[in-house]
């Protein structure tokens, strides 16, 4: 296939066929066990979150680091992920119909383990009518405050005590992914904000603990809030997911109060010069179709001078604006760039280019790519 040829040569990298994802494995492995020392340290569990990266060589790196399994986002990437060898997933969005709650009985039967989430009392009585045959694992969702999916913490406990009984479901526990907080730029914000809405989830886990329903996983927490969650001690595992790759949003959220990012980045799209003929200005072969657009422009990490600044020139064009007072560029020349937006950049790929230093190492498959039903 395209590229293979070039793994294991000295060089390799900037010799690709563009536009390629690329992951930079000495960073990508630094960052997988730095949050896993930073949980340990903790005494908090991770479940990392897959529809960030989609891919089974990752998840199983991750798990191989200590992580109790992965969260998916969606049905199909846990089926595709299941498919690899993933064992142990936790889907956080709801399956809800008919078609989707049978082929969630089906995975739970082929799988060692297999958590979903419901937040509402019908959709309950459909998944405890299904699950005949082998027991499913729910995790009620909260909702804390985004008004995304989840029932408030209110209403929670009718249906944490509706689970609870069913005869075909077991409580796992309680979900609250507060989405909202992840990338609020400002530190104190962000940690006043996440600590309000885990102050309410610990109080709905305190009054279940009194009507003896006490949840035995809170699950919840992202990237943004990865070092402040675990000091208000509610939450037992942290759904982590863009730290393995770092993007401009997430790097944004550290670097504009001026921090350094506690994660390095991992992924980049990697672009070739095609056309050089204007003064400080080239074209390259990665446009909109080669980088999620839904936050602005890549950042440029490698292979253009200082000061260089990408932007899209079109679907299968981008462009760069720099100055020749350093060097030119010219055809051919290749340029790494940090992408916006990791999750839905990935599901624009079907392979990564996985490389230590300038060589390519391996070529691995985005295993989940487009599986959003």
């Amino acid at each position: 296939m395209l590229n293979d040829d070039l793994i294991g040569i000295p060089g390799g990298r900037w010799r690709l066929q563009t536009p390629a994802l690329v992951i930079d494995l000495d960073v990508l492995e630094r960052n997988i066990a730095r949050m896993a020392d930073h949980a340990a340290r903790h005494g908090v569990n991770l479940r990392p979150h897959a529809k960030t990266h989609k891919s089974a060589e990752i998840a199983k790196r991750q798990m191989a680091a200590g992580a109790l399994g992965i969260c998916c986002a969606k049905l199909g990437e846990a089926e595709a992920l299941a498919a690899a060898g993933v064992e142990s997933i936790h889907i956080t969005s709801p399956v809800v119909t008919e078609g989707g709650i049978a082929r969630l009985m089906a995975l739970n039967g082929r799988m060692k383990e297999l958590i979903v989430v419901c937040d509402d009392a019908e959709v309950a009585a459909k998944l405890d009518a299904a699950a005949s045959g082998k027991t499913l694992d729910v995790f009620v969702d909260i909702d804390p405050g985004m008004g995304r999916t989840g029932i408030r913490p209110d209403l929670a406990p009718a249906l944490v005590e509706q689970v609870a009984r069913a005869g075909n479901l077991t409580l796992r526990g309680l979900q609250c992914y507060a989405g909202q907080v992840q990338h609020m730029e400002s530190p104190n914000q962000r940690r006043d904000a996440s600590f309000s809405a885990l102050k309410e989830l610990g109080a709905l886990r305190d009054r279940l603990k009194e009507k003896g329903l006490a949840p035995a996983i809170l699950s919840g927490g992202g990237t943004g809030t990865f070092g402040i969650d675990p000091e208000a001690r509610v939450l037992s595992e942290l759904q982590v997911g863009s730290y393995v790759f770092m993007d401009r949003q997430y790097n944004d959220v550290w670097t504009k109060p001026g921090d350094r990012p506690p994660f390095e980045t991992s992924l980049f799209v990697q672009t070739t010069v095609i056309s050089a003929n204007r003064t400080g200005l080239v074209t390259t072969d990665a446009g909109l179709k080669s980088f999620a657009t839904d936050d602005g422009v890549p950042v440029i990490a490698h292979g253009a001078p200082e000061g260089a600044a990408y932007f899209f020139f079109g679907d299968e064009q981008g462009g760069v604006i720099y100055s020749e007072e350093t060097r030119k560029l010219k055809r051919g020349d290749q340029i790494a760039c940090v992408v916006p937006h990791c999750d839905p950049t990935v599901n624009l790929y079907d392979r990564y280019h996985v490389v230590r230093g300038d060589t390519l190492e391996a070529i691995w498959p985005v295993d989940a790519r487009g599986r959003s039903a």
